[in-house]
C-alpha cells in the first residue's frame, strides 16, 4: 500500500465481498438486528443480545415526537417550499443540535462529570449531585436529561431503565443519574430522568463516547423526519403557513402490537 494511503477499520469492500468491523454483511443481515449493527458500526465489537434489544429500544424511543419539535418542522417547512426529499430531510437533521437532542451528548457529559466529582472528592454521590447543582444554578446553567415540556412521567424512560436493568447497565452514570433525580425530589422539584437522560446515561454506561450521541439520536430520529416530509408533500398544500399548535392527529386510535 502507498505510504501516502489512509487507513479505515470501519467496513472492507472487495469484489462480491462487504465486511463491517471483520463480519460478513450477509452474515449481519441474517443473524443481528439494526440496533446492533448500530452498536457494531460505532464501537467495533458486537454487543450482547440484552444490550442489543436496549440499543434497540433506543432508537425506536427516538424514532418521532409528533410535529412540534424543530427537526419536524424544518423537515415540513422545506417540503412545503418544494424541497427534495434529501434536502428537507436533511434540514430537519440539521436542526438537531445543543437544545434539540443534544440533551443526550450534555447531560452524558454532565453525569461523568457528577461522577468523577464523587469519586475525587470521596463523598457521598447525592450530597456531590447536590453541590453540582448548585453551582450550576449559580452559573445559570441547568442539568440536562431531567423533567419535560409535555410528559410529567414518559412511558419511554421506564421502559428503557427497565431494559438497561435487565442487560446490567448500572454504572457511574447511571448512578449519577438517579441521585441527581433524588436531589430534585428532596427539593420538592417534579424533575424525573427523562427520555434524554435516560438515553445519555445509558449510552455512557455502555462505551459510547459523548461525540456520537447526538449522531445516535439523529439515526433513530431520520425515519420519523422521511415520515414527516413525505406526509407533508402529499397531504397538503405548498408555501402554507405551519402552525405546529393547531395540528390535530388524524391517525389510529390506540391499538397493541400484540394484536397486530
Amino acid at each position: 500500500m502507498d505510504e501516502s494511503s489512509w487507513k479505515t477499520s470501519i467496513t472492507q469492500v472487495e469484489p462480491n465481498q462487504v465486511r463491517v468491523r471483520g463480519y460478513e454483511i450477509t452474515d449481519l443481515m441474517n443473524e443481528i438486528s439494526f440496533g446492533a449493527a448500530v452498536y457494531l458500526i460505532l464501537r467495533g465489537e458486537l454487543p450482547s443480545q440484552k444490550v442489543a434489544k436496549l440499543m434497540d429500544a433506543i432508537l425506536v424511543s427516538s424514532i418521532d415526537h409528533g410535529v412540534t419539535p424543530p427537526s419536524a418542522l424544518a423537515a415540513r417547512n422545506a417540503t412545503s417550499t418544494g424541497g427534495s426529499l434529501s434536502g428537507a430531510v436533511a434540514s430537519g437533521i440539521l436542526a438537531i443540535n445543543e437544545f434539540h437532542g443534544g440533551a443526550i451528548e450534555k447531560c452524558a457529559v454532565q453525569l461523568g462529570h457528577i461522577a468523577s466529582r464523587c469519586e475525587k472528592l470521596d463523598q457521598p454521590l447525592d450530597q456531590v449531585a447536590e453541590i453540582v447543582l448548585d453551582e450550576m444554578k449559580a452559573n445559570g446553567d441547568r442539568m440536562s436529561g431531567f423533567g419535560h415540556r409535555v410528559h410529567t412521567k414518559d412511558p419511554r424512560t421506564t421502559t428503557l431503565l427497565e431494559l438497561a436493568a435487565a442487560a446490567g447497565v448500572d454504572g457511574r452514570h447511571m448512578h449519577a443519574a438517579w441521585a441527581v433525580q433524588r436531589v430534585f425530589e428532596a427539593s420538592g422539584r417534579n424533575l424525573p430522568i427523562n427520555v434524554d437522560g435516560a438515553i445519555g446515561a445509558i449510552l455512557a454506561d455502555l462505551g459510547f463516547e459523548p461525540a456520537v450521541m447526538n449522531g445516535i439520536f439523529m439515526i433513530a430520529r431520520a425515519p420519523g423526519l422521511v415520515a414527516h416530509v413525505h406526509e407533508e408533500r402529499t397531504t397538503q398544500r405548498p408555501m402554507r403557513k405551519i402552525n405546529a399548535a393547531n395540528h390535530e392527529y388524524a391517525g389510529p386510535s390506540s391499538r397493541s402490537v400484540a394484536d397486530a
